[in-house]
């Protein structure tokens, strides 16, 4: 799959998407939403990567994945959560604009959890099973 490059979804994002922002950060419900109340916290600032918003932008991320937890538990109370960062095209990011994904989860909606963002690499996922150290 091709990253995309241009227009930026996450630069002029549909205002129906954006639930909150400040000056540094915007949270908004994810396009393509893997589970209820899938979310995405992204800097404002058009950056490809986490490791290259400043310190101030990266404080700012956390915080506002914070607030976007609180915002999801209130509106959908998941049982759990992932939180994901593709960082870069070799980990899988599409959309060359720094995102974090809020992923809630809720009990039963995969047989079997265990193992959480491991099935990025499923042969690798069920370390519980393997007989290697």
């Amino acid at each position: 799959m091709t990253p995309v490059a241009s227009p930026c979804p996450f630069c002029n994002p549909d205002p129906d998407r954006v639930l909150f922002e400040d000056g540094l950060v915007r949270v908004l419900s994810d396009g393509f939403p893997v589970s209820p109340g899938h979310t995405l916290v992204v800097p404002v600032r058009h950056v490809a990567s986490f490791f290259a918003l400043t310190p101030g932008e990266q404080a700012a991320m956390l915080a506002a994945l914070d607030k976007a937890k609180c915002w999801v538990d209130t509106r959908h109370r998941p049982d759990g959560y992932n939180v994901g960062l593709n960082d870069g095209p070799a980990a899988g990011q599409t959309v060359l604009h720094c995102h974090v994904h809020l992923i809630p989860r809720y009990a039963g909606d995969r047989p079997d959890p265990r193992g959480g963002v491991r099935w990025v690499l499923p042969e690798k996922a069920a370390y519980w099973d393997r007989d290697d150290p």
